[in-house]
C-alpha cells in the first residue's frame, strides 16, 4: 500500500542549514573585526650609508627619517664599521635585495665597486637612489649629493684669496675611487691651475679614513716642505688629523681650509687653526634621498640629480641663523 512522505528529510535537511546559517551570523562579526585590525604590510626602505658614527651620517638619517614619515616607510638604517670597507657595503645592500625591501638609498663607498649589487637591485625592482657619492652606473633613480666638484673650486678660490694667490700647498684626500672626495680634490686642483698659477700643488696624499693618518701626511708635508702655506682636505677625518698636527707642531702660520664639520673642527676654526670650512647639508641629501624613493613608490618621477647644496664658512659665520641650522640640525625629532 502506497504512504505518503513524512518530509523528515526536508526537514532535516532545512535544520541543518539552520545551524549552519546561525554559526555564520556568530563567525561573521569576528571575522569582520580582525579584518578591520589588519594593517597594511609596513614598507621598509634601506639606507646605507658609508659609515655610521658621524654626525654627517646621522644627519642624512634623520632626514630620511622624515621622508619615511611623509611617504610612509620604515628606514632600515646599516652601514660598514669602516668607511673605506666597500665589500661590508656590498653584503649590506645584498641582504636588503635579499629581503626585497621596497628601495634602498646608498652613499657608496667606491663608484666602481658597488655596481653589480645596485644593478642587481634594479634588476629585481628595487628603485635605487644615489646620495653623496656617485656610481658608475645608470641604473638608479635619483642622485642626491653637493656639487663636489663646485666645493673643490670654492676652497681652492678661498685658499688662494688667503694665500694673496701664491704659496706652497698640500692636499690631505680621503681614498681612491671614492667619487664624492675625488671630484672635490679636481675641483681644487683644477680651479688652482685654471685661475691661481701662483699656487704651488707639492702633492695629494690620502689618509684612507684614518685620522692618524691624515696627521702623519700633514707632518710629513711639514717636513718635506718647510715653506708650506696651506693645506686643503677634503673630508671631515683628514681635516681632523691635518688640523691636530697643526696644533701638535705650532704651525699657525700654515691656512688650512676643511672640508665637513664637527664639534672639534667647529673649535678650531673658532681657535684659528682652520681658516675656514666647506659645509654641506647631509639633512637634505637624506630626505631627498628618501624621497625619491616615496616618489617612486607612488607612481611619480622623481628628480635625477639634485645638488644638496654647500657653502663655505669662516668663524665669523657660526653665530648667523642660517649657518646655525645648517650647522646644528635637530635630529632628535627624528632618531629616538
Amino acid at each position: 500500500m502506497a504512504t505518503r512522505p513524512t518530509g523528515g528529510g526536508a526537514v532535516f535537511r532545512r535544520g541543518k542549514m539552520g545551524a549552519m546559517l546561525h554559526r555564520i551570523r556568530l563567525i561573521l562579526p569576528l571575522l569582520l573585526l580582525a579584518s578591520a585590525c589588519r594593517r597594511p604590510e609596513t614598507r621598509i626602505v634601506g639606507v646605507v650609508p658609508k659609515g655610521a658614527n658621524h654626525i654627517f651620517w646621522q644627519t642624512v638619517h634623520a632626514g630620511a627619517v622624515k621622508a619615511g614619515r611623509e611617504f610612509g616607510f620604515e628606514v632600515e638604517w646599516n652601514a660598514p664599521a669602516l668607511e673605506i670597507d666597500s665589500s661590508r657595503q656590498i653584503e649590506i645592500v645584498e641582504s636588503l635585495v635579499n629581503k626585497r625591501v621596497a628601495g634602498i638609498a646608498l652613499a657608496p663607498v667606491d663608484k666602481h665597486a658597488l655596481v653589480a649589487v645596485v644593478e642587481r637591485a634594479a634588476a629585481a625592482g628595487i628603485p635605487v637612489a644615489i646620495f653623496d657619492s656617485a656610481i658608475d652606473t645608470g641604473r638608479i633613480i635619483s642622485y642626491v649629493a653637493t656639487d663636489n666638484m663646485e666645493g673643490g673650486r670654492m676652497a681652492a678660490r678661498r685658499m688662494g684669496e688667503i694665500l694673496g694667490g701664491k704659496g706652497k700647498v698640500g692636499v690631505v684626500g680621503f681614498m681612491p675611487g671614492s667619487a664624492a672626495t675625488m671630484e672635490r680634490e679636481q675641483g681644487f686642483l683644477e680651479e688652482t691651475k685654471r685661475s691661481l698659477p701662483g699656487i704651488q700643488i707639492v702633492g695629494v696624499q690620502f689618509a684612507m679614513a684614518n685620522r692618524a693618518k691624515a696627521m702623519s701626511i700633514t707632518e710629513n708635508f711639514l717636513t718635506a716642505h718647510p715653506g708650506l702655506a696651506g693645506l686643503f682636505a677634503d673630508n671631515e677625518s683628514s681635516s681632523s688629523g691635518a688640523s691636530q698636527a697643526l696644533k701638535s707642531r705650532n704651525a699657525r702660520g700654515v691656512k688650512l681650509v676643511a672640508f665637513d664639520v664637527s664639534e672639534q673642527l667647529l673649535d678650531d676654526l673658532r681657535g684659528g687653526t682652520i681658516d675656514s670650512i666647506v659645509v654641506q647639508n647631509p639633512f637634505k641629501m637624506g630626505y631627498e634621498s628618501g624621497k625619491a624613493i616615496g616618489m617612486k613608490l607612488a607612481g611619480l618621477t622623481p628628480p635625477r640629480i639634485l645638488d644638496s647644496g654647500a657653502v663655505l664658512i669662516v668663524k665669523e659665520d657660526i653665530g648667523k641663523p642660517d649657518i646655525k641650522e645648517l650647522l646644528f640640525p635637530d635630529i632628535g625629532r627624528y632618531l629616538k
